[in-house]
């Protein structure tokens, strides 16, 4: 049996077409999910994140324990900052990627995937026997709303006052601070995952229907419009980032997904899967996940494969073609002597052959963002 978030009601009021997503049924899309893209991209979207995982870290050694379990250093970010990172299996293979934001000096909130919660607290806890902390899954009782888009700061700025207002303007990147807005306390989160600058807004389920409509009200005037999964899909593959499930499986490692620079190993800590990752730090890997532009106009789909000289060197894992851009996108695994931009390939479209040509990710970076 499927799961409903807290705006369920909502979001059959606003007429959403529903699928199933990691056990979920949530919005794929509201109205053209080409139209909700563009709505990000140039105003501002609202989505209804519930479905994701919130884990709660606390105790003594909350750092240490976290360190142990997840492959980066979360023992050195401040209070108030967040991280991304991954867990891993003791094979190096990934279970999920995941942000981090730390609290308090003992707390810590870790934020998986839908589809990988329940895996990810009970390895957790799993991990946890040796470490004075507790872990406890928060996920039923949190709601997560993400309000994304260049209007975005400006439509919270209209829920806040005072400190709070300042709060929002000053808050960085990868950080998050405790605010009220419309009168509701929320931890608000400055992540993303459409590649436009955004926000998350952590709440108890009980109070996510009032806070999506106050959203929605204060996002009169700004062109803030509900959004579903198929715009959040096209929104994140623009942006390069990757999905569990596509790019990221216990069958990849963090090194050839690119994600390399996540794995600490200046920490003296030991961690779930050291003794395989450490190695394979300095070697070349056979394959490596890369950014694919089509030459032509038709897109690759996850599982064709790619081709060179008539020989399969690798299979997309994501594609479709890219509203803001106007030509087709992938990501793909290729041989690693076939990963260096601008290097030409084809990709089998069910028998015929269209051309790609790799590039540097991500495809789409939002203007005045280095």
């Amino acid at each position: 049996m499927t799961k409903q978030t807290a705006l369920y009601a909502q979001h059959q009021g606003l007429g959403a077409a529903f699928t199933d997503f990691g056990g979920w049924q949530m919005p794929l899309k509201y109205r053209s999910e080409l139209e909700e893209h563009h709505t990000v991209r140039r105003a501002a979207g609202i989505f209804d994140l519930s479905h994701m995982g919130e884990v709660l870290v606390s105790g003594p050694q909350a750092a240490e324990f976290l360190n142990y379990a997840l492959v980066s250093n979360l023992a050195v970010i401040a209070v108030g900052k967040a991280k991304y990172s991954l867990i891993c299996t003791p094979e190096g293979g990934v279970i999920d990627d995941l942000i981090t934001y730390r609290l308090a000096e003992d707390e810590f909130l870790v934020v998986p995937n839908a589809s990988n919660s329940d895996a990810v607290a009970a390895e957790l806890r799993e991990r946890a026997v040796n470490f004075d902390v507790q872990v406890e899954d928060q996920s039923e009782e949190t709601a997560l709303i993400a309000v994304q888009g260049p209007n975005a700061e400006a439509i919270l700025l209209g829920m806040a006052t005072g400190s709070d207002q300042a709060a929002i303007t000053s808050l960085k990147y990868y950080a998050a601070v405790h605010v009220e807005l419309a009168g509701l306390r929320v931890l608000l989160a400055r992540t993303g995952y459409t590649g436009e600058d955004g926000f998350e807004l952590f709440i108890g389920s009980g109070d996510a229907a009032q806070l999506w409509n106050a959203v929605t009200e204060a996002g009169d005037g700004h062109g803030l419009a509900p959004c579903g999964l198929a715009a959040r899909d096209s929104l994140r593959l623009e942006a390069g980032m990757p999905l569990y499930g596509h790019e990221l499986g216990l069958d990849t490692n963090p090194f050839e997904a690119g994600l390399g620079p996540v794995v600490s190993l200046k920490k003296s800590d030991d961690f779930v899967g050291r003794s395989v990752l450490e190695p394979l730090k300095g070697e070349t890997p056979a394959r490596k996940l890369v950014g694919l532009r089509g030459t032509g106009r038709r897109s690759a789909r996850a599982g064709y494969g790619v081709v060179a000289d008539g020989r399969t060197v690798g299979t997309v894992t994501s594609g479709l073609p890219s509203p803001t851009l106007g030509y087709p996108i992938a990501l793909a695994y290729v041989e690693t002597a076939l990963a260096d931009p601008g290097t030409e390939l084809e990709v089998d479209l069910r028998g015929r052959p269209e051309g790609f040509t790799v590039v540097e990710l991500p495809f789409y970076r939002r203007p005045g963002r280095s």
